[in-house]
């Protein structure tokens, strides 16, 4: 049961992004979570709030006519309190003027449990194509 769980919290993020619910978005996340997506763009990892995460994530994802996040073949990985859950992904984002830009790769999403259940404390995205234009 656990690990199903784990999978629902992790879906849940593609989700609630993909259907702009942003407040239950921010219910997936812990208090603070590092964001990696330094194999799309380089830079750094960020360590920051559900609240900074909704809002940066509601700019970018707010300026497509809509996107649609897949994850497939979860790897759950359960150690006490915490979880390890790795899954392919392929995040299509439509544009208004019916073009299109797909990204696929992987996710690796760290997991605590919390009185509230499982919650994200850490996200790897790592491109491995795409395909059209930002």
């Amino acid at each position: 049961m656990e690990r199903l769980d784990v999978i629902d919290t992790c879906v849940k993020m593609a989700w609630h992004a993909d259907q702009r619910q942003w407040a239950e978005l921010a219910e997936v996340f812990a208090d603070q979570v590092t964001l990696d997506y330094t194999s799309l763009d380089g830079g750094e990892p960020a360590t920051l709030t559900p609240a900074q995460i909704v809002g940066g994530w509601q700019a970018v994802l707010g300026g497509y006519a809509a996107t649609q996040h897949l994850l497939s073949h979860p790897l759950v990985v359960v150690d006490g309190d915490t979880a390890l859950c790795t899954a392919p992904f392929q995040a299509t984002h439509r544009k208004s003027d019916d073009t299109s830009w797909t990204l696929g790769g992987t996710y690796r999403f760290e997991l605590a449990r919390t009185g509230s259940g499982w919650r994200i404390t850490a996200v790897v995205m790592t491109a491995a194509w795409n395909d059209g234009l930002r």
